[in-house]
C-alpha cells in the first residue's frame, strides 16, 4: 500500500498486536478447513469468525467455484441471521465469465473489477495486489472497463450507508476465485497498516479453501472407493441371492454421498424395489438407469430428504454422477453375468437330459427287443391253454391274470419302442378333429365312471397335419388319462382345437390337483411319476413329448396347484396339401 498522509494509520504496537491476532485467526480458519466442512458450512463459519474478529458491520465472503457464485454474509446485528446464497455463473460468446450481478450498481462494478484484476495501480484506493480500500464514502473514482466492449473509464461512487469498505481478492494458484469484503458504518474503520494484514488473511483464506477442497475431495473419494469395495465384496459373497445383493447394495449407497445423514437410496429392477433404511421422498434425486442388453430394466436412485444448495447437479457432485452411473453399470453386469450362468446351467441340464434320453432310448430299445419274444410266448401259450375244455375255474382265473399281465407288459414295451422311436411311423394327411372324436370314443365310459365331464371345443375346418394318426391318437389318450387321474373326485375336462397361420393345436385342460414348478420341470423325463406304483409307468408324457418332437411340433404346459393343468400340443400344418380342409 503506497503511503499517503491523508490515509488513517496505525502505530507499531497496534501492528504487532494485529499480527498475533491475525495469526491466531488464520489457525482457526485452517482448523475449519481440516475438518473438511461442506462449502456452505465452511464459508458460513469463516464469515462469522471474520465478523467477530474485525467487528465490521458486515463481512461478506464470495467464492466462484464449480460454475457458481457462493456468497456468505455475516452481520453485527444479532437480529439479522447470517445469509447464504448460490448464483449460477454463465459465460458470454467469447467464453468469458459473465458477472453474476448487474454492473450498473457501482459497488458490484467495483467488486467485479477486483475479481477480474482490473484496477488502477496509480490510484491510492487500490493496493499493489489489486485490493480496494476506502475509509470514507464521499470519495469518487474512475475505473477502466471490466467487461468486453467497454473502453471508456467509468466514474463510480460508493456514497451510501457504509463509510469504510475493503474489498480484497482471494487467490488460489494465481487465480482470483473470490472476494473478502468488510463494511462498516464508521469512518476510518480500518487503518492503512491493517490493510496489509487483511490482504494476507484473504490469501490465507484462499489457502484454507484449497486445503478444504483437497480434504473434501479426499474424503469423498475414500467414501466412493469404500462403496465400490463393499459392492465387490457383496458380489463375491458365496451363495448370496440377487435379492440379498441388491438390498445390501442400497445400504452401501447413502454413506458414499456428500450428505450421508440425509441421503437415502433405492434400486428398482423389473418392478421389484429395494430400499435403504428410512427411505422417503425428498426434494433432490440423482438417478441412473440400469440397462441390460440395451434395454432399461430399472434404476438406481439416491435422494436427499432435505433441501441442500446447488452444486454440480442440483446438490450433487459431478463425481457422484460418475459413481451412480458406475453402480448402475455394475448392477447390469451382475444381472447379465447371472443370466449367463443360469443359461449355461440350463444348457448343461438340457445336454444331460438329452444324453439321458439317448441312453434310456438305447436301453429301452434293447430291453423291448429282448422281452418281446418271451412275452409273445407267454401270451400265446396262456391263450392256447385258456381254450382247453374242462379246466377248473381257479385255473381259468389264473390264466386270465397271466394274459392280462402279458398284455400290460406288451403295452409297456410298445411305449418303450415308441419312446425309443423303434416303432414304425406312417405319416399321412390327418384331420385332427377326427382323431379327437375317434380317441374319445374309447375313453367315454372310463371318464364317465370317474365323474369327469368332457367339454369339446373343436374349431371347424381345420387344415390337415402331416402325421401318424395312431400316434396322434396316443397323444390325446395319454393326456386324457393323465387328466382323469389328476381328478380322482371328478371334474371338468376341456378338449379344444384351434389354428393359427402355421400350426394346428390340441389343448387338454383339467380342473385337477395341478403341479408345482418343480414337478413341471421333470414331467417329460422317462420313468418320472408322482403316481403310485400300480397307477403308472412314468412313460406317458415322455412318449407324448417324443411323438410331438418327431412331428416337428411343440408342447406347452401351464399348471397351478389345486386349480388344474393345461397341455397344448401344436403341430405344423400339412404343407403338401395345405389347401384341403375338413
Amino acid at each position: 500500500m503506497r503511503s499517503n498522509d491523508a490515509f488513517p494509520n496505525n502505530g507499531s504496537d497496534a501492528r504487532q498486536k494485529s499480527r498475533d491476532e491475525f495469526r491466531a485467526l488464520f489457525h482457526q480458519i485452517l482448523k475449519y478447513a481440516n475438518r473438511g466442512l461442506p462449502r456452505m458450512d465452511f464459508l458460513r463459519e469463516v464469515a462469522r469468525k471474520l465478523q467477530e474478529f474485525s467487528s465490521a458491520d458486515v463481512v461478506e465472503l464470495r467464492l466462484m467455484e464449480r460454475n457458481r457464485h457462493y456468497i456468505s454474509l455475516a452481520t453485527a446485528d444479532a437480529s439479522q441471521p447470517d445469509a447464504y446464497s448460490v448464483i449460477p455463473l454463465s459465460h458470454n460468446e467469447e467464453g468469458e465469465m459473465s458477472p453474476p450481478f448487474d454492473l450498473k450498481n457501482d459497488f458490484e462494478f467495483l467488486c467485479w473489477a477486483v475479481i477480474r484484476g482490473h484496477y488502477d495501480s496509480e490510484s491510492p484506493f487500490f493496493t499493489r495486489s489489486g485490493g480496494f480500500w476506502t475509509w470514507r464514502n464521499d470519495v469518487a473514482l474512475e475505473l477502466a472497463g471490466v467487461s468486453s466492449g467497454q473502453t471508456q473509464p467509468r466514474k463510480i461512487s460508493l456514497a451510501g450507508g457504509y463509510e469504510s469498505v475493503i474489498i480484497l481478492p482471494i487467490m488460489v494458484e494465481q487465480d482470483n476465485i473470490g472476494l473478502l469484503i468488510l463494511k462498516s458504518v464508521r469512518r476510518n474503520f480500518i487503518g492503512r497498516d491493517e490493510v496489509s494484514f487483511y490482504e494476507s488473511l484473504a490469501q490465507n483464506v484462499g489457502v484454507a479453501l484449497a486445503h478444504r477442497r483437497t480434504q473434501v475431495d479426499l474424503r469423498e473419494r475414500v467414501k466412493e472407493l469404500t462403496c465400490l469395495y463393499g459392492i465387490s465384496r457383496l458380489v463375491e459373497t458365496p451363495g448370496i441371492t440377487l435379492d440379498e445383493l441388491l438390498q445390501g447394495l442400497t445400504e452401501l449407497l447413502p454413506p458414499a454421498w456428500l450428505y450421508p445423514q440425509i441421503a437415502r437410496a433405492r434400486v428398482v429392477l423389473n418392478d421389484v424395489v429395494y430400499y435403504s433404511p428410512g427411505y422417503g421422498d425428498g426434494p433432490h434425486h440423482q438417478r441412473a438407469d440400469i440397462l441390460i442388453n440395451g434395454l432399461k430394466c430399472g434404476l438406481v436412485d439416491v435422494v436427499y430428504i432435505e433441501k441442500r444448495p446447488d452444486l454440480d447437479e442440483g446438490p450433487f457432485l459431478k463425481e457422484e454422477r460418475s459413481l451412480i452411473d458406475t453402480i448402475a453399470r455394475e448392477i447390469a453386469l451382475i444381472i447379465e453375468r447371472r443370466q449367463a450362468e443360469e443359461e449355461k446351467e440350463r444348457l448343461q441340464e438340457q445336454l444331460l437330459h438329452a444324453d439321458r434320453l439317448a441312453t434310456i432310448g438305447q436301453l429301452a430299445a434293447g430291453v423291448a427287443h429282448e422281452l418281446n419274444e418271451p412275452l409273445g410266448n407267454i401270451l400265446g401259450f396262456a391263450q392256447l391253454t385258456r381254450k382247453v375244455h374242462g379246466l377248473p375255474d381257479q385255473t381259468l382265473s389264473d390264466l386270465d391274470k397271466i394274459i392280462s399281465a402279458a398284455l400290460f407288459a406288451r403295452e409297456v414295451i410298445r411305449k418303450l419302442m415308441l419312446f425309443a422311436r423303434q416303432a414304425p411311423s406312417r405319416k399321412i394327411p390327418v384331420a385332427l378333429n377326427n382323431v379327437v372324436e375317434d380317441s374319445l370314443m374309447l375313453l367315454e365310459s372310463r371318464l364317465a365312471k370317474g365323474g369327469v365331464e368332457v367339454i369339446k371345443k373343436l374349431q371347424e375346418n381345420l387344415p390337415f397335419v402331416n402325421a401318424d394318426p395312431a400316434q396322434i391318437g396316443q397323444i390325446l389318450i395319454n393326456l386324457t388319462v393323465n387328466a382323469s387321474q389328476a381328478m380322482p373326485s371328478g371334474g371338468v375336462l376341456t378338449i379344444s382345437t384351434h389354428r393359427d397361420d402355421k400350426t394346428v393345436s390340441l389343448t387338454v385342460e383339467d380342473t385337477g390337483v395341478g403341479m408345482t414348478d418343480e414337478v413341471m420341470k421333470q414331467i417329460f423325463i422317462p420313468f418320472f411319476t408322482t403316481k403310485d406304483v400300480d397307477q403308472g409307468t412314468g412313460l406317458g408324457l415322455a412318449v407324448v413329448h417324443g411323438i410331438v418332437t418327431s412331428h416337428g411340433g411343440n408342447i406347452q404346459v401351464a399348471s397351478e396347484v389345486s386349480l388344474g393343468s393345461r397341455f397344448t400340443v401344436s403341430l405344423p400344418i400339412e404343407k403338401t396339401n395345405g389347401e384341403r380342409e375338413r
